[in-house]
């Protein structure tokens, strides 16, 4: 999911106009198993009439990319005046471990809005980047039938757990317990009947006006992990409620679903259909089907503009790209396109072959953006349409979304419990991608310097804020893989990357897995820079504590020793650059190999030394106390500390109420 970065480049301006000493460099640009309870096949009736419809038709293939673990055939119905989604729902799940399972858990995640006492609601206090839950728009999921494949019903078998914090009101999780239990290898399958009252579009889901986003809209399985996955010496099932930091995780599978809506409707959704729309009284209906895919989304609206193109490139053997634009942006489809192109071919080139057939683009409304900024397989969606004159914010939108294809959607790790692996690389991808493709290069150490650091593998919801899990998972969490891209070189970093996602397509991986391919291809261990700014909260901090000047009358003519005491304060990091500057205007770089406290530098020349800084073109990506980087040879060191201190809390508020 993208961060919010509106008006972020003007505060930085104002922000760095502000600076001095250590900060003037900032005003640069920066360089199959037996079935217990098998359905048959769901398959939508013949007997409708056919509708005129350019949306392209296509087929499954019999390529099977992942283990398939659940499998589901969906039939929804929108009703836009009460705005209420009705379902019904066929799951067959087979058993990846190999314990006897007695009972099933799902996620109802529409239940995170149904009252002010939710765990989501309470932990986001009903904000959500930008947007703020409106006082009647509350929304919710009750499941009205549940029963096994005979017939036997299993309503009073549910019940509403909450793992995470014991918050009875809280209904985003619910077990149930089966009639029989299933072995390892086994499959089950359930028959569900459910209703969705849709919320007012708030946070990535809901309506506005005639604008639906159904995003986490049915009762969805949780992931059952057999011992191996993602580290686990024991097997079981990993369990959540929604939270007011975390998204989404889920086993791949497969979907056949099909979407009624009203007949002037049209709808975007995940994966492609598989014959052309249909009317039957008075409604339209969709038929979607996805393969590989561990969710799926969809949105509706009558006021879709709807653009097609073909596209493919040597990394991508073809993909159909579908805009459906809110009319604020019907003639800037050639921009989206050109942004999902570049996309796809280069994030392709870098991190495999991009393995689907369609990507859709939904472009919401203005007053639909709390849909905006969002991934799910094979679908997008970019931040709310508000004017016919966006900037850069557009493509860097597409581009972030369908990064998230890859490390969100093929690779696949836990995002409850280990978002950077998401979105921070995410963040990096498309960071690469902005400076190749438009010249934008992200501020780095501005990013840095808001940045209060916490461990990058604890779960979403124990962030102290929403600032503080945007600048940890998105910001930090990229600019860890920029430390290593520093150190091992840009070619080194590119194989890392697809060695990883190579690796673990489809695979649900984990930081520890990331790692092991770090050290196996620069055969070296990274256990230390991994326990620091990953595993643990550190940063770098490298100070300039005091700089002493003699003067020196000898036989042979003037001279000035002067003495700079430098010392490390926070994480270890190699190679520290530094900057003198005499009085005469020469300078003289150094470099210290980052060993031990604290170093002290002794230079002689015929005029004094007059400042030194650390690190004077920004390389050192994790350093975010840059108070101390830079000391003048003639000023007191603490009333220098006093007012770089305010100025960068001064950034610090500007900038952090900004950052998610």
């Amino acid at each position: 999911m993208a961060p919010t970065r509106s008006k972020m480049i003007v505060i930085t301006i104002v922000a760095l106009f502000l600076l001095s000493g250590t900060w003037w460099t900032l005003l640069r640009v920066s360089p199959e198993s037996e079935s217990v309870f098998a359905p048959n096949k769901a398959k939508p009736s013949d007997n409708i009439a056919q509708i005129p419809q350019k949306e392209s038709v296509q087929n499954p293939t019999a390529e099977v990319l992942s283990k398939r673990v659940v499998e589901y055939h969906l039939d929804v119905s929108l009703d836009p005046n009460e705005k209420v989604l009705k379902g019904s729902e066929t799951l067959t799940w087979t058993h990846p471990g190999k314990n006897t399972v007695t009972e099933l858990y799902f996620h109802l995640y529409p239940n995170a809005f149904s009252s002010t006492d939710t765990t989501f609601m309470k932990e986001s206090g009903g904000k959500l980047r930008n947007d703020v839950m409106p006082t009647d728009g509350f929304g919710s999921m009750t499941l009205t039938g549940l029963e096994t494949i005979d017939g036997l019903s299993l309503m009073h078998r549910i019940q509403y757990v909450q793992p995470d914090d014991g918050n009875s009101k809280d209904r985003s999780l619910v077990k149930v317990r089966l009639p029989r239990p299933v072995k390892g290898g086994e499959s089950i399958s359930l028959k569900m009947k459910f209703e969705v009252k849709l919320p007012q579009i708030f946070a990535r889901m809901g309506t506005a006006g005639n604008f639906v986003m159904a995003g986490q809209w049915f009762p969805k399985i949780s992931v059952y992990e057999p011992a191996g996955l993602r580290g686990r010496t024991t097997e079981g099932w990993n369990l959540h409620q929604y939270h007011g930091n975390s998204e989404f995780y889920a086993d791949f599978g497969i979907y056949n679903v099909r979407i009624h809506v009203p007949e002037n409707y049209i709808v975007a959704a995940t994966g492609f259909p598989i014959k052309s729309a249909q009317m039957l009284k008075g409604q339209k209906i969709y038929q979607f089907y996805a393969d590989d895919v561990h969710d799926f989304a969809w949105s509706a609206s009558p006021d879709f503009i709807v653009a097609e193109k073909p596209f493919s490139s040597q990394e991508v053997p073809g993909v159909r790209i579908k805009l459906y634009l809110d009319p604020a942006h019907k003639d800037m489809k050639e921009r989206y396109f050109y942004a999902a192109e570049i996309a796809l071919k280069n994030f392709s080139k870098w991190y495999g072959p991009y393995p689907y057939s369609t990507l859709s683009i939904v472009v919401p409304p203005e007053a639909g953006n709390g849909a905006g900024g969002m991934e799910y397989p094979t679908l997008i969606t970019a931040f709310g349409a508000k004017n016919d004159s966006p900037g850069y914010e557009l493509e860097r939108t597409v581009i972030h979304e369908i990064g998230h294809q890859y490390f969100y959607g093929m690779i696949a790790s836990n995002e409850f419990e280990e978002a950077w692996l998401d979105e921070g690389f995410t963040s990096y991808a498309e960071d690469k991608l902005m400076e190749q493709e438009f010249g934008i290069t992200p501020n780095l150490p501005v990013q840095a310097a808001i940045i209060s650091p916490a461990t990058l593998t604890q779960e979403a919801w124990k962030y102290g804020s929403q600032d503080q899990y945007a600048q940890n998972v998105y910001y930090r969490g990229k600019l860890v893989l920029k430390g290593i891209e520093r150190q091992v070189g840009t070619q080194v970093m590119n194989k890392i990357m697809a060695a990883y996602t190579k690796k673990y397509r489809f695979g649900h991986p984990t930081t520890r897995d990331f790692q092991k391919v770090v050290e196996q291809v620069t055969h070296a261990s990274w256990k230390t820079y991994f326990n620091q700014y990953v595993y643990g909260k550190q940063m770098t901090d490298f100070s300039i504590d005091n700089i002493t000047v003699q003067k020196k009358i000898s036989s042979s003519g003037t001279l000035f020793e002067s003495n700079v005491t430098v010392s490390q304060k926070d994480g270890d990091y190699p190679n520290i650059p530094l900057l003198f500057t005499f009085a005469d205007g020469h300078t003289l770089q150094k470099v210290w190999n980052g060993t031990g406290d604290s170093t002290q530098f002794r230079l002689q020349y015929k005029s004094p030394l007059s400042w030194a800084m650390i690190d004077p073109q920004y390389s050192l990506v994790l350093e975010n106390k840059y108070i101390n980087n830079y000391l003048k040879a003639d000023l007191d060191v603490k009333k220098v500390s006093r007012w770089n201190i305010s100025v960068t809390k001064l950034m610090e508020t500007l900038l952090g109420s900004l950052s998610w």
